[in-house]
Order: C-alpha cells, then sequence, then structure tokens
C-alpha cells in the first residue's frame, strides 16, 4: 500500500523517473521506447490518450476515466521532459492562473465567414 507522503508526492516521483529514463536507458523500459521514436510517436500518444479520456467520460465510466486520465498525464510527462519542460514550469503557471479569478472570456465568437 501507498503512503500518504508518497500520495502527495506522486507526481513528482512518475516525473523525476520520467526525467531520469530520459538521461539513463534501462531495457525494456516504454518510457525510453517514446523518448528514442521522438516527438511525432509522443504527440500521437498524448492525442491518443485524451481522446481516450473524453471516450471515457462519454461512457460515464469512473473507473475508465481515472486510468486514461493517468495514461494522459503520463503521457503529458514524457512529452514535457522530451521538450526540456519542468513540473516547477508547469506547477509555476497554475499558481498564477489560480490567482486570477473572474476572468472568464466566455464562448468564443462564432466565424460567420471561412
Amino acid at each position: 500500500s501507498i503512503s500518504d507522503e508518497a500520495y502527495t508526492n506522486i507526481l513528482e516521483s512518475i516525473m523525476n523517473e520520467v526525467e531520469q529514463r530520459k538521461l539513463e536507458k534501462v531495457e525494456n523500459s516504454y518510457t525510453n521506447y517514446l523518448f528514442d521514436k521522438g516527438i511525432d510517436k509522443i504527440g500521437k500518444k498524448l492525442i491518443e490518450e485524451a481522446g481516450e479520456v473524453v471516450i471515457a467520460a462519454k461512457n460515464e465510466d469512473k473507473q475508465e476515466i481515472i486510468n486514461e486520465v493517468s495514461d494522459l498525464l503520463y503521457h503529458s510527462f514524457v512529452l514535457m521532459a522530451n521538450q526540456k519542460v519542468s513540473l516547477v514550469d508547469v506547477k509555476n503557471e497554475l499558481a498564477k492562473r489560480h490567482a486570477k479569478k473572474g476572468n472568464s472570456k466566455g464562448d468564443r465568437p462564432e466565424i460567420k465567414k471561412w
């Protein structure tokens, strides 16, 4: 079973492991496979997982949503590491956005002419 502290730090732990895989190859590592294939493969996997999250939501299947969001986060971490974006970078941006309240821009205007 996982400890409370481990739950708190799981995102950091996963990101650290992904970043470590970029530095040191591990035999039969799926993460290394993705890094070796490059941004095109990583990007395709990220898009695939995002679609699967939406399908899971449309199916109203909570466990499927949990599974697919977990896959989406993992593949996001791989993309971030590949592009040299840290979890701290994202946390800082989220903190800035969280500080802003009441800045909804509403729906985008409909495009009348193509």
